[in-house]
């Protein structure tokens, strides 16, 4: 890759090569208001500055705005595509849209390392051997899902089946084949792991195929046993899947999706078509919505949801083609290392298919925009009454909220946690490590944080760059007093800043001796409340985190042939003792730059110390 930058933006739009890459318009302030990516770079930069450009409002407004412009070159335009999602995610810049962060969007784990594997829900996909399927849109989908694969297969459940005495209840209700008590061969586990995936990708017609083809050979072979078990786990794959709506007689295997960006919301309706039936049914939403528009937010979501997918269709269909159609195709196709086409439908079953699609968006969206505008009205109105509460002269749309934790003294961490019109802006919070500060001193570990925050703003760091109308401190008067010290210090002393002390929930300000003592159904003081707790919470997370860490390193150094370079892959794959506790010598072994005699003596290790 190449970097360009440093001259007149002119100078520059006519000096851009005719190579893929990835293009950068800055505002006067140095921030990244949008990152684009081209074909060619020149022919696309240049088109932002055509008389036609301007019909476009958001060309329009980066034409007034833009007054720098850095590139990226690329091998391929395949790379800039991934590349720009990458930059997208990582600046956030004001005209781009982008998928709501998918982060906690479960998955099914099948860990195919292991000689008898078991279904774990996960939240983050790892290189392994595993098979994973998802992302669901939500952990009770994932559960039903979990719930009827159980009912049809009887996988072990347990996180740890070797070295029982014997078979527990499961076993004695048909709900597993006991393998801890050699009850089933690997050979036979393995053939019932294969239909559990085509289960759960939805492959039910072949499912049923197969199941149909063993029952005749269990009957030819007079194992009528076999067969009974077949012949039920028929009918009740029949009874479990019978409720899933056909939609067509077809029976394919493809996504419909159903894009829709409007001036205050912008969402996506994904229909998963699975042998003519729908399986799943899913509405996201996009941030970023400034001036976002229908087929930038299509490429938006293909790039950014079927990137952490676990099976993609041969087919996708959209609402509408975007204009990075051939390298999207190309990608995609990479990726299932099989062809992947969009197709936008004008007629037909599959025009259908989409505008059943396009209804369910709307239904979504009417309900989602009530909602909003339901709570963004509550909100203003409780922002009023702590505006009145506390003398404010604005209303603190943007409040901010530190909290310190620490264990008598050791691994302290501070917690920024941000609400914008009443509500959590998860996507702001930030985590700080203290530094330098010898036992448990709150109010040096608040200074320090506020410090490092705000000189962050005053260079314009990225993500540091908005201020707050409000800052809340957890604590009294002497968390109160070393924040506003480090305000007046770095500049900002005009912003309203607070503390809460959780004694008696009473609220400092400056300037006066004594606490305001709100009321305690007071809508002002919850609100003061909610976003303390919050910030209380994530400080607390963030040091268990921590803390866990630190004993898993401790206890990994005793364990013979583990090294810097294993603990630190054992502590990304598990991170904490429990988590590793809970694996079987399979799933250790499979964490990159371990072997299966070192994970054998992790998992004795874990078991010595029970």
């Amino acid at each position: 890759m190449e970097r360009g930058e440093g001259m007149e933006l002119a100078e520059k739009v006519k000096q851009l090569p005719t190579s893929s890459g990835v293009y950068i318009f800055k505002d006067t302030a140095g921030e990244i208001i949008y990152v684009g990516k081209a074909k060619n770079l020149r022919s696309r930069v240049r088109s932002y500055f055509g008389e036609a450009a301007a019909q476009s409002p958001k060309v329009d407004a980066i034409q007034r705005l833009a007054v720098d412009l850095e590139y990226i070159l690329t091998a391929t335009e395949v790379e800039a595509l991934l590349l720009e999602g990458q930059l997208i995610k990582k600046h956030r810049p004001r005209y781009n849209v982008l998928l709501k962060d998918d982060k906690d969007y479960p998955y099914i784990k099948l860990n195919l390392a292991s000689d008898y594997p078991r279904l774990e829900v996960v939240r983050k996909l790892s290189r392994d051997k595993a098979r994973y399927f998802g992302p669901y849109p939500n952990s009770g989908v994932v559960n039903d899902t979990l719930k009827l694969a159980k009912k049809l297969f009887p996988l072990r459940t347990c996180s740890d089946f070797r070295g029982k005495s014997r078979p527990c209840l499961n076993f004695h209700i048909r709900r597993c084949l006991a393998p801890c008590q050699g009850k089933v061969s690997a050979e036979d586990y393995r053939s019932m792991v294969d239909q559990v995936i085509l289960f759960l990708e939805g492959r039910h017609q072949e499912l049923e195929a197969n199941l149909h083809a063993q029952m005749s050979e269990a009957a030819d072979n007079l194992n009528f046993e076999k067969a009974a078990e077949l012949r039920n786990q028929l009918a009740a794959l029949a009874k479990l899947t019978a409720p899933q709506r056909i939609v067509t007689n077809q029976r394919w295997n493809l996504d419909v999706l159903a894009v829709d960006a409007g001036a205050e919301l912008a969402a996506a309706q994904l229909l998963k078509v699975r042998g003519g039936k729908v399986l799943g049914n899913e509405y996201h939403g996009f941030e970023q919505l400034e001036l976002a528009d229908a087929g930038e937010a299509i490429s938006a979501f293909i790039r950014d949801y079927y990137a952490e997918a676990s099976l993609l269709p041969r087919e996708i269909l959209v609402s509408l083609l975007p204009e990075d159609t051939e390298a999207l195709e190309e990608w995609l196709s990479s990726l299932r290392q099989g062809p992947v086409s969009l197709r936008a439908p004008q007629r037909g079953e599959k025009r259908l298919l989409l505008d059943m699609a396009r209804a369910n968006l709307a239904s979504h969206m009417e309900a989602d925009l009530r909602e909003q505008r339901e709570s963004r009205e509550q909100g203003k109105a409780v922002l009023e009454q702590l505006a009145g509460a506390l003398g404010l002269d604005r209303l603190p749309f943007r409040m901010e909220c530190y909290d310190i934790s620490h264990f008598q003294g050791s691994q302290t961490v501070a917690s920024m946690v941000v609400f914008e019109h009443g509500r959590p802006a998860r996507g702001d919070y930030r985590r700080f490590k203290i530094r330098d500060i010898v036992g448990p001193d709150d109010f040096a570990s608040m200074a320090q944080v506020i410090r490092r925050r705000f000189e962050a703003a005053r260079e314009g760091r990225e993500g540091f760059n908005r201020l707050p109308g409000l800052v809340v401190v957890d604590g009294g008067k002497g968390q109160l007093s070393a924040a506003l010290e480090q305000l007046e210090a770095l500049g900002y002393g005009d912003i309203n800043i607070v503390s809460l002390a959780k004694r008696e929930e009473e609220v400092f300000v400056p300037g006066k001796s004594n606490p305001l003592l709100l009321d305690r159904d007071d809508p002002a003081l919850k609100l003061l409340q909610q976003i303390r707790d919050e910030a209380h919470r994530f400080a607390i997370s963030y040091h268990r985190r921590l803390r866990a860490k630190e004993t898993l390193t401790s206890e990994l150094e005793r364990i013979p042939g583990v090294g810097p370079a294993r603990r630190t892959a054992l502590l990304r794959a598990f991170g904490s003792i429990q988590n590793l506790r809970d694996k079987d010598v399979a799933e250790i072994a499979a964490v990159p730059g371990m072997t299966w005699p070192a994970a054998e003596e992790v998992y004795k290790w874990f078991r010595k110390k029970k």
